[in-house]
Parts: structure tokens; sequence; C-alpha cells
């Protein structure tokens, strides 16, 4: 009669253990969805939209910088500034007008000079 009072009781706890871990694996899982990448992804692509506004804003608002021809690239700070200017002073200018804008990682600059 003893034996089995003992045998209950370590079935039963054994049965809240495994439970208890059952429920810790599901829970730690639910993250992973795919809906938590995809949210996730359109957050990242809206920071990088905002990222490239604010540095056209910048561009645009530089004195003695002709920045109709210039293109913007964002990715997770990373700012790409493609197209052509002028003058060989406004290249620099644009350089320095996107390090100015918040958030703004690194700078590549891949500007060239217009013939025109």
């Amino acid at each position: 009669m003893k034996q089995n009072k003992v045998f209950t009781l370590v079935g039963s706890a054994l049965l809240v253990l495994a439970s208890l871990d059952v429920h810790a694996q599901s829970s730690a899982a639910a993250p992973a969805s795919g809906r938590s990448y995809a949210s996730d992804a359109k957050a990242v692509k809206a920071a990088d939209r905002a990222l490239q506004k604010n540095v056209v804003r910048a561009l645009s608002k530089t004195k003695g910088l002709r920045a109709t021809t210039i293109t913007v690239r964002a990715h997770n700070g990373v700012v790409i500034l493609e197209g052509t200017v002028p003058e060989q002073s406004q290249v620099g200018l644009a350089t320095q007008a996107a390090e100015g804008v918040e958030g703004v990682a690194s700078v590549t600059n891949a500007l060239t000079l217009s013939t025109l």
C-alpha cells in the first residue's frame, strides 16, 4: 500500500515536470514564427525608407549642392549616394550632408562629375 502511494506521488511529480517542460518549449518557439519575422522585415524597410527620405531632404537643403541628380539608397544605416554633380566640390558637400543625418552609420559616395 505504501508503495502505491510512492509510485502515485512520483508519477504525479513526473507529469507536472513534463507538462512544465512542454509549456516552456511552446512559449519559446512562438517568437520564431513567420509573422514575427515579417513584421521585423517591414519595420526594417520602413526605417530604411525614412532614412532615405531624411538624407534626400538634407541634400536638397544643402546650399551649393545640386541634389536633383543624386539618388540615395539606405539599408541598416548605410547610405549610398549615386548620380552626378556638376562640380567636384559638390561630392564632398553631399557626403557631409548625408553624414549629418541622424541614423546614418556610414556613407558610400559613388557620385561622378557630369560633363554637361
